[in-house]
């Protein structure tokens, strides 16, 4: 009976161990109410060829409309500090969102691919055609490791349907593609707003949909997919063993869980949406990524608050079989918490970052750190 005690003991000791030497991982990128900016939210992350952590958000007066700014810190040490933060585009009291980046792996240059709208014109109003301008797609890069940006571009004419009212890239991240046939195309995920008899967003006949930006030059030239539809939006996609692609999306569905179609060639056409109830939650951003090989098998990592009403239990689940089945979940953290964005840290580990807060979901823009092989253990990452 002492030694039971003794064991359930040293588990419990461990199990603190672990969650405490977690929380020194976890650090505070942004804070609602701290800097220059009221508030901060839509978090993307991806790490350069030269393994500079570069993390960005929209700086915010207010919600999802007004004054917003586009915002990066950098980390050279797999997150453990941080630079202060840069202003990647400001339009003054416009609109610039949506933060979507990609590395071309022949080049190294950073794309990054985000949104632009008057500050005046709020979603509703741009979706039902009521708004004085509409929203765009724009694209920047950066050569230097994302110390410096060149002037957004706008890609409209190439990019964007007449019709469509709102737009949006990601939020998150962006691709390249590895396999023979179309090996080096970057694809964005998108989405937008479009006329549906049918629809009923915004009071109708509006619907979302989805759909990728394509570039087979390295970012010269841009051009639009088949759309993907009706009821999704706010897009991740990944490339699954075959050369195939795995949109993973938002859905309007009233399914409680997330929207998936399938491409066949390198993300032109797409097919009709299905949900994977594994996938569980309210209406929400979510985030997807290729690892790449874990103990011996190629690995992808989802992560969402996975409650189907709500926006709390931050989890990442991991599959290992191409996103058909997700076996195994890892609670990050229990609280109120909404949008997320992974990547693989030069180290190995997942970095993580996310929104989250102790009454709402959006009073930090947390990062953390975690071992692949954590995924796999007992206990909630960040208490």
């Amino acid at each position: 009976m002492k030694r039971l005690f003794l064991t359930i003991v040293l588990f419990l000791f461990l199990l603190n161990a672990h969650s405490l030497y977690s929380q020194k991982r976890a650090v505070n990128l942004w804070e609602q109410g701290t800097g220059k900016y009221k508030n901060y939210r839509i978090p993307a992350i991806i790490v350069s060829q030269k393994g500079t952590l570069l993390a960005f958000c929209e700086g915010r007066e207010g919600g999802d409309a007004g004054d917003i700014d586009l915002l990066l810190k950098r980390s050279f040490d797999n997150g453990r500090t941080w630079e202060k933060e840069q202003v990647v585009w400001n339009d003054a009291q416009n609109t610039c969102g949506n933060p979507c980046p990609v590395i071309d792996r022949e080049t190294g240059r950073i794309y990054l691919l985000l949104t632009w709208n008057l500050g005046s014109d709020h979603e509703a109003k741009i979706i039902r055609k009521e708004s004085e301008s509409t929203r765009k797609p724009y694209v920047c890069y950066s050569d230097d490791d994302g110390e410096s940006w060149s002037t957004p571009v706008d890609l409209s004419a190439t990019c964007k349907v007449p019709d469509w009212g709102w737009y949006a890239t990601g939020p998150g991240i962006a691709i390249q593609l590895k396999s023979e046939k179309y090996k080096n195309r970057i694809v964005i995920p998108a989405n937008h707003s479009y006329d549906d008899p049918k629809g009923k967003e915004r009071g109708g006949p509006f619907s979302y949909g989805s759909h990728v930006l394509l570039s087979d030059d390295g970012g010269k030239n841009w051009r639009m997919s088949q759309p993907i539809k009706p009821g999704c939006n706010e897009s991740q996609v990944v490339e699954l063993s075959d050369g195939s692609l795995l949109m993973n999306m938002r859905s309007y569905n009233d399914k409680k869980c997330r929207a998936i179609s399938i491409s066949k060639d390198g993300g032109e056409t797409w097919s009709k949406i299905y949900h994977d109830n594994q996938l569980v939650e309210s209406r929400c951003q979510a985030s997807l990524l290729s690892y790449g090989v874990c103990n011996g098998k190629n690995m992808f990592l989802f992560a969402n608050p996975s409650v189907p009403n709500g926006r709390t239990h931050m989890m990442i689940k991991a599959s290992f079989d191409d996103c058909q089945t997700w076996a195994n979940s890892k609670l990050i953290y229990a609280g109120s918490s909404a949008y997320s964005c992974m990547t693989k840290l030069p180290n190995g580990d997942i970095g993580l970052f996310f929104e989250c807060g102790e009454k709402r979901a959006y009073e930090t823009m947390r990062f953390i750190a975690i071992s692949p092989n954590e995924l796999f253990t007992l206990g909630a990452m960040i208490e």
